[in-house]
């Protein structure tokens, strides 16, 4: 009895050891991009999109999660987003009247008819593209989606700064983009290690 106790003891030990060895591991291999975005005077780019590619061309197999954009007193919200290919947007209008949201952009035409509420069904954006969608009814309504095909992207916040966690260790591209790039300017690329510091310098039209 004491030997099968020990072997028991030794069993369950000998696993939460290798449970530790792989997540130390998986810890280990985890990387980041620490971002900085300006214009072309130098100040802080709030909503700038950041996103990295491995120069491998090896991406992840998982499903991307869902996203939301509201229609909140006239305005989309959030003004700039960024998904990865094959994400399911849901449109709620929490407004207490009607929009009709639309896009003509190539990388994915839709419309959402006339409706409050919550639609019955989300729009899964199955290109990568610039999405660029109004309301019908109000003009003033504008919003912004980039999908991407990479998992590792984030927006920069008010200070101009992003940050790409939990990547693989390993060599990537990173790209930046802004909704006021100006029109025909090239998205700026960088070559880099994962786990640097990168900062671009966009030139972009006035707000």
């Amino acid at each position: 009895m004491h030997s099968d106790n020990c072997t028991s003891v030794g069993r369950k030990w000998f696993s939460a050891a290798l449970c530790w060895a792989a997540l130390h591991a998986a810890t280990a291999c985890a990387a980041s991009f620490q971002v900085d975005v300006v214009d072309q005077n130098g100040a802080p780019l709030a909503d700038a999109v950041v996103y990295a590619t491995p120069l491998n061309g090896k991406l992840p197999a998982s499903r991307p999660a869902g996203a939301v954009v509201d229609q909140i007193k006239r305005q989309f919200v959030p003004l700039v987003s960024v998904v990865q290919t094959g994400t399911a947007i849901t449109f709620p209008n929490k407004d207490n009247f009607e929009h009709d949201v639309y896009s003509f952009s190539p990388a994915k035409k839709f419309e959402l008819h006339l409706y409050h509420g919550v639609p019955a069904n989300p729009v899964v954006f199955d290109k990568p593209g610039l999405v660029v969608m109004g309301c019908n009814i109000h003009d003033s309504m504008v919003a912004y989606v980039l999908v991407v095909d990479t998992p590792w992207f984030a927006k920069t916040d008010s200070n101009g700064h992003a940050s790409i966690d939990n990547l693989p260790a390993d060599n990537y591209k990173l790209t930046a983009w802004h909704y006021r790039l100006a029109e025909g300017s090239d998205m700026p690329t960088q070559k880099l290690p994962s786990g640097e510091r990168a900062s671009f310098k966009l030139n972009v039209s006035a707000p």
